[in-house]
């Protein structure tokens, strides 16, 4: 390009309007101290899309302009998160709050806490390298999520570019994408008139909302955005309020009702306070958050496997509602469980307005004794669904009758069955039961399970309806000529499909499991199953007491287990799926050292540090091999809590060495001092973090 004059100018003007529209965006959404109006800046951003329309070459990712979105419509990548975005512990209990200060004063000494609220929305990790936002990526499953910077760019209140410079050059910060009560209105009041179903809460709103496809639907709907942690390891300060102070300098939206605390007392006061001033709030809360404020602190406090032990979450007492029961509709899951569902006279409850509400199952329609036309309490207490809680006897109707629970499904009328120790009644008609097909099929495609992307509930309708997919195992089956002519859908979208599909045929065992839906078997259930049996031939062929040695695996899940195998339409469909070429077993890894080469070692009890899956599993990495029982050739058991009386007399018996945990750890440890690991990287087995101190503060 020929540099000119008019060029220069243009450039000028450009980045004027840039750095004028930044700040009386920081000015209007962080600051709330808006300096011109909405005209004045409607005007300076025309002007600005007009001039970048015309001077393509000074095209900036980072531009306002951004904030408009587009129509293009995009799929959502996996990013890997540099530090794990993990949970808090929460309570609903003062007294077991004051446990947790006393626990922390009484291991690190008197220190400060940082309580904030918790804010009710969706996760959001932002990353900036050189003061720039580069990527932003949701929760996910805490070391995997969206790639969802397209969308996030939209949100006025995260800031593109940083002022200031004495940001570090590449950081991370953790925050929670809210919308606003009144964008919550106004967006089911469009939907209303539109005739689509409304959102439930807020907190539903903003994650399908941070999750469309277009980032120009974002951009139309109102999110908002607070940050409350920040991740890397230069950051300015070692605390947590210092550095949240920093941020705000920065440009970041940092919540103004975060306070220091000294003592119990103190969080006690900012509790009662919040838990009553949160109701004039114009966005959705549902606790504290009280963190120990100092990263060294936090780093000699550590962490348990799951959670910081630095920092928990106190929650809000639900609120309550008294409204009127219209009807009760029954819905059937995709395991033929029957949940009835409540309709009510619309109510607001907790910042918005409750139409339905669950009665979980027969037994508790009958220990409420619920009837039609009862006024009835309602609480929302962090369900996507409030719950009724009690009746108001005293405006009961004179002619009230008690209810009557179906005895068959309210879809293909078999007769409903209850199974030993469950209180839901089920629908057994698995195979030819229109909800619990579709159920499985979408329950398959999660992205937790098999992440196929672009199959959603309405589309795998679609498929059923057509007689394409009637279970998952037909979805190997499909072709992009299949596909294209479906309505809504197309060439483009059939081809993304099939290539998820395919791409589908990687996802690791444990998830495969997990994506079957064998009925108590959820995702951390999968993940111990496929540690600890290897492959699917293993578990199919496993007894009751066998599949129990497993952990969380209980009487109840293993007869779920073996029941769901003993099917012979199940036993087909993973008969096709391992065809069509998933994956049934988990990968081989190499040795981490032979130091236990040869020897056969139990595993038994309750573990401080490691599940019972995690140490087979370094017994396994380390050349050694697991025994389901003690035996003459057992060289020695790793024994924690609870462990098993028959195992310890058979091993006092047989004269079999006993081992702590932390003792099994020594063993294995000798690896790395005598060299013993053939240049092969050791497992990290300490639940503490080690790294630098924000990277602590950076999980949740």
């Amino acid at each position: 390009m020929r540099y000119t004059y008019t060029n220069y100018m243009s450039y000028e003007r450009i980045r004027q309007l840039r750095e004028l529209l930044n700040y009386h965006n920081r000015k209007y959404y962080v600051d709330n101290s808006p300096e011109i109006s909405d005209f004045e800046f409607d005007k300076l951003m025309r002007e600005l899309i007009d001039l970048e329309a015309a001077h393509p070459e000074y095209a900036d990712p980072a531009s306002p302009t951004a904030r408009v979105g587009s129509d293009i419509t995009t799929e959502f990548a996996t990013v890997h998160h540099r530090f794990p975005m993990l949970s808090l512990s929460n309570t609903y209990s003062i007294a077991e709050l004051r446990e947790f200060v006393e626990r922390v004063e009484k291991e690190i000494g008197p220190t400060e806490f940082v309580c904030e609220l918790k804010f009710d929305g969706t996760a959001i990790s932002l990353t900036y390298e050189n003061g720039r936002l580069v990527q932003a990526a949701t929760r996910g499953d805490g070391e995997n999520g969206d790639d969802v910077t397209a969308n996030a760019k939209t949100i006025r209140a995260i800031p593109l570019t940083l002022t200031g410079n004495n940001y570090p050059p590449l950081f991370e910060i953790r925050g929670e994408i809210l919308m606003p009560y009144a964008s919550f209105d106004r967006l089911n009041a469009e939907r209303e008139a539109a005739g689509e179903p409304l959102f439930a809460n807020p907190r539903n709103a903003a994650a399908g909302t941070l999750k469309q496809q277009q980032s120009a639907i974002v951009a139309k709907r109102g999110l908002d955005c607070t940050l409350y942690q920040l991740a890397g390891n230069a950051l300015p300060h070692q605390s947590q309020w210092e550095n949240m102070q920093e941020a705000r300098k920065w440009g970041f939206k940092i919540s103004d009702k975060m306070r220091i605390c000294h003592s119990f007392n103190e969080i006690e006061e900012y509790i009662a306070y919040w838990d009553t001033a949160r109701k004039e709030l114009p966005f959705p809360t549902d606790g504290v958050v009280i963190k120990v404020n100092r990263y060294a602190d936090q780093r000699a406090l550590g962490f348990t496997s799951k959670a910081p032990k630095w920092a928990v979450a106190y929650k809000f007492k639900a609120e309550q509602a008294l409204t009127k029961l219209l009807s009760v509709d029954f819905q059937v899951g995709r395991t033929g469980a029957i949940t009835p569902v409540a309709n009510l006279e619309p109510v607001q409850l907790a910042g918005t307005t409750v139409k339905r509400a669950t009665l979980h199952n027969a037994e508790q329609i009958a220990q409420l004794d619920i009837r039609l036309g009862d006024m009835v309490y309602v609480e929302k207490s962090g369900e996507i669904i409030p719950k009724i809680t009690g009746v108001e006897l005293a405006r009961r109707p004179a002619d009230s009758r008690a209810f009557a629970f179906v005895t068959t499904c309210p879809v293909c009328g078999t007769p409903l069955a209850q199974y030993e120790g469950e209180v839901k009644m089920y629908c057994p008609n698995q195979s030819h039961c229109r909800p619990q097909i579709l159920g499985r099929i979408i329950h398959f495609i999660r992205r937790k399970a098999m992440n196929i992307d672009g199959l959603g509930a309405e589309t795998v309708e679609l498929l059923f309806e057509s007689g394409l997919v009637n279970d998952i195992a037909d979805l190997y089956d499909l072709h992009a000529t299949d596909l294209a002519s479906l309505p809504r859908l197309g060439d483009k979208s059939a081809d993304n499909i099939i290539r998820s599909i395919a791409a589908s045929r990687e996802v690791p065992f444990n998830r495969v499991l997990f994506g079957l839906g064998i009925r108590f078997v959820g995702e951390t259930t999968a993940k111990y199953l496929a540690a600890h049996f290897k492959n699917i031939d293993a578990l199919m062929q496993a007894s009751a007491a066998e599949l129990m040695e497993s952990d969380e695996v209980g009487a109840k899940i293993a007869d779920s287990i073996i029941d769901y195998f003993a099917d012979e339409g199940n036993r087909k469909i993973i008969a096709r799926l391992r065809k069509a070429g998933l994956q049934f077993a988990m990968e081989q890894s190499e040795l981490l050292s032979k130091v236990l080469a040869g020897k056969n070692i139990v595993v038994s009890g309750k573990f401080a540090e490691h599940s019972r899956d995690e140490l087979k599993t370094l017994i396994e990495a380390h050349g050694g091999k697991n025994q389901s029982g003690v035996a003459a050739n057992t060289d020695f058991i790793v024994a924690g809590e609870n462990m098993g009386p028959a195992k310890l007399q058979k091993a006092q018996k047989l004269g079999v060495r006993i081992v702590s945990e932390s003792e099994f750890m020594a063993i294995i440890a000798t690896a790395d001092n005598a060299g013993n690991t053939d240049d092969k990287p050791t497992a990290s087995t300490d639940k503490t973090t080690t790294a630098d101190a924000p990277v602590q503060g950076s999980l949740f």
